[in-house]
């Protein structure tokens, strides 16, 4: 999922919101699930605690911490991750209903009571949250908008990864994936420019090999298939400098 302001005080969202009509049973699931899930985003500037965000009726959970994943597509990821850490909140941002409504099967049939879903623009929602307050972001395999004119519709740009530093705690990941071998460049450059994170790669397997703890989405199996090459970049929120002292020398 990618999004660009299309005005003042407004972004606009790219990609589709609906395919093809989903079949009976996947939009019964839909209607019975989504609004127990679907979580509003705090207004810009709210500070607004994520763990608070997964309060309701229909769930008794407070998670430990929580990460976030932005365009998760069909959930596969987001769901392994919170099969894998049921102390974990997770939220995945999709604005895609054909994606929401897979994800919603397995919430559904593996009772994963630690998903929350945003159908909308992520960076509004960044926007609301309190600083140091989210444990790990995934941006996993993006639209690359590969013309030059689309590059300001790509998801990782430095508004938003100033934004992603924000509200990431210390020493917590941010994780890219990517199979355009452009936009790898262009992700890292702006990772790294920013100078609020430190690439955890110390060789090139670091970056070729999905670590373990990474589940393959259906995309990247989809990509390799193609005979493309999947890249999996991972970066440390650095400690934050206190008011007044001196930043430290790498």
């Amino acid at each position: 999922m990618d999004e660009d302001r299309a005005g003042p005080g407004r972004r606009r969202l790219y990609g589709r919101r609906q395919g093809r009509k989903l079949r009976p049973g996947r939009q019964a699931l839909l209607d019975r699930l989504l609004p127990r899930l679907c979580i509003e985003p705090p207004p810009p500037g709210a500070d607004r605690d994520p763990r608070d965000l997964f309060a309701s009726e229909c769930f008794d959970f407070r998670p430990k911490t929580v990460w976030i994943e932005v365009g998760f597509g069909a959930g596969e990821h987001l769901a392994a991750q919170a099969r894998t850490h049921p102390e974990i909140g997770l939220i995945g941002c999709e604005p895609y209903l054909h994606g929401i409504a897979a994800l919603l099967g397995a919430v559904d049939g593996e009772g994963l009571d630690n998903i929350r879903l945003y159908p909308g623009d992520a960076a509004d929602l960044i926007d609301g949250l309190a600083e140091a307050s989210v444990g790990r972001l995934f941006v996993l395999f993006p639209d690359p908008w590969p013309k030059t004119r689309h590059h300001k519709r790509r998801f990782v740009r430095a508004p938003v990864v100033a934004a992603c530093a924000r509200v990431l705690a210390d020493g917590a990941e941010m994780r890219l994936a990517t199979d355009h071998a452009e936009y790898c460049r262009w992700m890292l450059a702006h990772m790294l420019d920013d100078g609020a994170f430190e690439w955890l790669a110390r060789g090139p397997e670091d970056w070729r090999q999905r670590p373990q703890d990474w589940p393959e989405t259906r995309y990247e199996a989809k990509a390799r298939a193609a005979g493309a090459r999947p890249m999996f970049l991972r970066f440390r929120r650095r400690a934050r400098v206190p008011t007044g002292a001196a930043p430290e020398n790498d």
